[in-house]
């Protein structure tokens, strides 16, 4: 049985090849510590590459996740402080109605003042009616428009009390959840023709012309549990969203620290493969400096 014939070509060879896979370890470590990555390129792990792309693009719906959360908050307390405000200017005008009403011996110049400064209060009703977040009313529904109603009470935006035509605007807030963030005029001040403004410019006409007030008493206590209403559901949306915007911070950070433990180097365990193959490169270097140090004097010696 033969031996395999070993020349000094193939153990130069062997010990070339050694040293280029060192070199090229060498190499590897070096480039993670300057780009603080573990993974540079979808060769070095395609595992991780793969949960890397995973990583990010949940990142991605989080942070756009996030931007609806923004906009809907925007919307919510709007429309909230529109309707608080609306409540307290209400109750006001059912105070000088009550005035109105029980007071029989009330003097022309009285009534005229109470009927004045409800109709300001109707006007200013029907200013925050129509507050608006990036020049769309929130309480316009799906309109294209920039007013929710006009300066007689019209209603001009789209959608009914009674749900025919209504397109809700919702946002979605997470991966499996949707909320609404708009309020409808009707839905909240009432129908046309029977709605806040209406009921609150009839009490200024009869205060005004001494007409009896009580049935005009009725219809507004039905006007303020209909903002009641209305602010209680904006309410609970915007407890909603509050809640899905701390579960979106929460995840976003979570994320975070997966694509760190993915990509980002361990920094002293690196530092310390470094040291170790820089010095077992050292020492190839050495060995392989001995290998191919002969020459062809030397065999024919």
């Amino acid at each position: 049985m033969t031996g395999m014939r070993i020349t000094q070509k193939a153990i130069s060879q062997t010990a070339l090849q050694g040293l280029n896979r060192n070199l090229t370890e060498l190499g590897k470590l070096q480039e993670q510590l300057t780009s603080g990555k573990v993974v540079s390129r979808p060769s070095d792990s395609p595992t991780a590459v793969n949960r890397s792309m995973q990583i990010r693009k949940d990142q991605a719906a989080t942070a756009q996740h996030a931007r609806n959360i923004s906009d809907a908050q925007s919307w919510m307390e709007t429309t909230d402080t529109a309707l608080t405000s609306m409540v307290a200017q209400v109750r006001r005008v059912r105070d000088l109605t009550v005035q109105a009403a029980n007071d029989g011996a009330m003097t022309t110049e009285a009534r005229t003042a109470i009927s004045a400064e409800v109709a300001a209060l109707r006007d200013s009703l029907l200013g925050l009616a129509n507050e608006n977040v990036d020049g769309r009313p929130v309480f316009g529904g799906a309109t294209s428009g920039t007013k929710a109603y006009e300066a007689d009470g019209t209603w001009v935006g789209v959608g009914s009390a009674d749900g025919t035509g209504v397109v809700p605007i919702k946002r979605r807030i997470s991966n499996d959840e949707q909320v609404r963030i708009d309020t409808t005029g009707p839905e909240a001040f009432g129908p046309p023709g029977s709605d806040l403004f209406t009921v609150v410019g009839k009490i200024a006409a009869d205060v005004g012309a001494g007409v009896s007030v009580q049935d005009d008493l009725t219809d507004l206590d039905a006007a303020i549990d209909r903002l009641l209403t209305a602010a209680s559901t904006v309410g609970a949306r915007a407890a909603r969203v509050d809640n899905a915007a701390q579960v979106n911070t929460d995840r976003s950070l979570a994320l975070k620290k997966q694509l760190t433990n993915v990509e980002d180097v361990d920094l002293p365990k690196t530092i310390m493969q470094l040291q170790f193959q820089q010095t077992g490169y050292q020492a190839a270097l050495q060995a392989t400096a001995q290998v191919i140090q002969p020459s062809l004097a030397d065999f024919l010696r």
